[in-house]
């Protein structure tokens, strides 16, 4: 199943995304469970994907703005230096364990919509990543046993503003301007997706290829991350866990290439869907 959040006419909603279109959840159900999160928290996915399919309204599509998938997370972890190359091209070691930060909610806005250039830096970056939903409570999880927690996956822009990144050994000043990362279009669930590693990451900007690998060259894989992170913290249902990203970011290319106004940023998953942003300057 793929899942999408939105609003029309600043009215937010969730439904089925179908061949032909967006099938939302009807009021009723909505009222019981506003968003994807509350659903996710219930394990009512089943049952919100049958009164979707049985609603016969659908919102225009002219006026439906996407969301993220989960735009009402408690928490977003985000992993750093994940995948082997990146970790080369920035001049990282091999880390022992995964390198955790975190991002907020009004980082990220969804797919279709600008992600915003901050006023104070001209060095903005991109970085495509694939993220998993948690779907269960998770605590002291088996790595064995994670994926199960897992409800599914979707496409990651982890906008970085790298000055204010690198001022410390700390990540976090750098990846949580406003408006400055993505997520979307879906949350494709697990059943579809039994092997996350099995895809491959595709960032294009302009439609140029910047960053190209397979999920396999990650240290740490989903499956890793959820037990490790379920081992120091309780991770709930709608949780948003980021894997990381391969070479290939501005950052590392000589000349840096930044991002600018009216740039289009893709970050293509395959099944999972492909991410679509363009890039504005902060008003």
């Amino acid at each position: 199943m793929k899942w999408a959040s939105f609003s029309v006419h600043g009215v937010a909603g969730y439904g089925l995304v179908t061949p032909g279109g967006v099938q939302p959840v009807p009021p009723v159900f909505a009222a019981r469970f506003p968003d994807l999160r509350s659903v996710l928290a219930a394990g009512a996915l089943a049952a919100a994907a049958e009164v979707a399919q049985g609603n016969p309204r659908r919102p225009d599509p002219a006026a439906l703005r996407l969301a993220p998938p989960v735009p009402n997370p408690g928490k977003i972890l985000c992993v750093g230096v994940n995948f082997r190359a990146h970790m080369k091209e920035m001049g990282r070691e091999v880390p022992e364990h995964p390198v955790i930060f975190t991002r907020y909610p009004d980082t990220l806005v969804g797919a279709g919509c600008a992600v915003v250039r901050p006023r104070i830096s001209a060095k903005f970056d991109y970085e495509g990543e694939l993220a998993c939903v948690i779907g269960r409570p998770a605590r002291y999880v088996a790595r064995e046993d994670a994926l199960a927690h897992v409800a599914g996956y979707t496409c990651f822009m982890d906008g970085s503003v790298r000055d204010w990144q690198m001022h410390t050994t700390q990540f976090t000043a750098g990846k949580n301007f406003p408006a400055s990362g993505a997520c979307g279009p879906y949350l494709v669930t697990g059943d579809e997706l039994p092997d996350p590693a099995a895809l491959t990451l595709q960032t294009r900007l302009n439609g140029t290829v910047m960053q190209s690998a397979p999920i396999a060259d990650m240290c740490f894989g989903v499956a890793d991350l959820v037990a490790y992170l379920s081992s120091c913290m309780q991770l709930e249902p709608g949780d948003i866990i980021t894997t990381g990203t391969p070479s290939g970011v501005g950052f590392a290319r000589r000349p840096p290439v930044w991002l600018q106004p009216g740039d289009r940023l893709e970050v293509d998953l395959g099944p999972v869907g492909v991410l679509c942003n363009t890039v504005m300057d902060e008003a």
